[in-house]
């Protein structure tokens, strides 16, 4: 999977969205009602199919300044010119200066990618893996339901990492965090500590479920 562009800086139609975080390679439907982002779509469907998407902290109103390319993959119109599409994450991106905000917000962006690092990426990611199926295994007998990982979870580290941030539940500032950083290494090292400590509360809730059968 490439997401590198020869275009270092580009125009991008942009989309805030609350508390949402999209990561490459990692898939957002959106259903569209509002006029202004029924623009946006025709624009973009007519053109490369792509924007930009934006976290909003919905207690601040604040926009974030980094975020990440999403490409139509498919979308249907409904009688009202609502729309439903499916997009796919690509490239991360950093905001560099808003050129428009009427009808929709455009940005000039530069793409942004992780930097080479010296770390062992394959055994960090070993680590992950373990951990998610730890996480996965956990919830399935704290739960009392099959719960199982999706066949096609990514079997690279930077993919991984992508994907393991695009699945986390009700922490976008957290999500956010892991978008904006430029070192897969990094990015690992904080979903082990996320995962472990989720690890260690269903440990615990299994153990006491255990306890009183």
């Amino acid at each position: 999977m490439a997401f590198s562009s020869s275009v270092a800086v580009r125009e991008l139609p942009l989309f805030p969205l609350p508390e949402v975080v999209l990561f490459p390679g990692v898939p957002l439907p959106l259903h569209i009602f509002e006029f202004r982002y029924r623009i946006l779509m025709n624009t973009i469907l007519q053109s490369d199919r792509r924007f930009g998407v934006l976290m909003v902290d919905p207690v601040e109103g604040k926009v974030a300044g980094v975020g990440c390319c999403a490409e139509v993959i498919y979308h249907e119109r409904t009688p009202d010119d609502r729309i439903y599409i499916k997009t796919l994450g690509q490239q991360r991106f950093r905001v560099l200066d808003y050129v428009r905000e009427k009808p929709y917000y455009v940005g000039l962006v530069e793409w942004i990618e992780d930097q080479p690092t010296d770390r062992d990426l394959h055994s960090l990611m070993v680590d992950v893996d373990q951990l998610l199926r730890d996480v996965v295994h956990l919830s399935a007998k704290v739960t009392g339901q099959e719960i199982e990982l999706p066949d096609d979870v990514p079997d690279s580290p930077l993919e991984l990492s992508y994907w393991v941030a695009g699945n986390l539940k009700g922490v976008a500032h957290e999500q956010q965090s892991l978008l904006e950083m430029q070192d897969t290494a990094a990015r690992l090292d904080r979903e082990a500590e996320i995962l472990m400590t989720t690890r260690n509360h269903l440990a615990a809730r299994a153990a006491l479920k255990d306890a009183f059968n």
